[in-house]
């Protein structure tokens, strides 16, 4: 008796994660660090290159993470809940508060290709976004970078973190910035330097890669639930809408200008959450929010 064929895998069943003997004690010396980084980088780059995985929407949610992170960082007691809500709910001329900013500066990091004018706009204060090559490898230029930031400004974790990932991100060639040193690095390992530092961003890079594979994961899963009932949206706009959700870490159905109305875009973000293709993100009554 022939069997029959297995089912093909769900796409997310052959993206990598962190390989079990990864998940260990940190490495005590640079050496081993690098070899565990260098191996979390590499997973990494590949996601990059698998065209079911929304990035977009990857970066933009590890963007969120990373600015409450930095939040942390200043004291501030705004989670990734608030930093959402002053980003999708402020009004044109509105000022995003402290919190907000650090988001902002996050979210323009990451949704362009990491430039010196993406790094310009997401940093208006810097005078030039493109910093002189440096020697060494992609971690250690990006060390450099946090370094030189903060010795200017000791306080200002946001812009040496963002810089620091930049400088990751064009050493290992990547098209955009990716937040992890922005989620690795806790306070206390800003107050380093040197080889110190170095240590530390190798091991930022372990912490930090884990918990992304299996965002891609989570995030690929449901883009694929999304495309299968896409064909059931069937209002005027609706493909444009999509786009929206799958591309951004939340929505207001106010943002769907594309739809004919206020009421067919709340109506259009019910029928997500009703279809399983999408989640409404507050538990509010009200100024609700929707994603993936």
């Amino acid at each position: 008796m022939t069997r029959a064929p297995s089912p093909d895998p769900a796409p997310t069943d052959a993206l990598p994660r962190l390989p079990d003997w990864l998940r260990r004690p940190p490495a005590e010396t640079l050496e081993e660090a690098g070899f565990s980084a260098g191996v979390a980088l590499a997973l990494l780059h590949q996601v990059q290159g698998r065209s079911e995985v929304p990035l977009a929407l990857w970066r933009a949610r590890l963007a969120l993470q990373a600015a409450a992170q930095t939040a942390r960082h200043a004291g501030r007691p705004e989670r990734e809940v608030a930093i959402r809500d002053a980003l999708c709910l402020m009004r044109p001329g509105d000022a995003p508060g402290p919190a907000g900013e650090i988001g902002l500066a996050w979210l323009r990091a990451v949704e362009r290709p990491v430039s010196a004018e993406t790094l310009a706009r997401a940093l208006p204060q810097l005078e030039d976004g493109r910093a002189a090559p440096r020697p060494g490898g992609p971690i250690q230029q990006a060390a450099d970078a946090i370094e030189a930031a903060l010795a200017g400004a000791p306080r200002d974790h946001r812009t040496a973190l963002i810089l620091g990932d930049a400088a990751l991100a064009r050493a290992l060639g990547w098209t955009h910035l990716v937040p992890i040193l922005g989620l690795g690095l806790a306070r206390r390992d800003l107050g380093a330097g040197g080889g110190d530092l170095r240590l530390a961003c190798h091991r930022a890079v372990l912490k930090a890669a884990g918990p992304a594979l299996q965002l891609a994961a989570e995030l690929t899963r449901r883009a694929v639930r999304l495309q299968a009932v896409a064909p059931r949206l069937r209002a005027k706009g609706a493909g444009r809408a999509v786009d929206l959700v799958r591309s951004r870490d939340a929505i207001a159905p106010a943002m769907l200008t594309g739809l004919m109305s206020d009421r067919a875009a709340r109506r259009f973000c019910d029928r997500l959450v009703e279809l399983g293709a999408g989640r409404e993100l507050t538990g509010r009554e009200t100024f609700r929010l929707y994603g993936l």
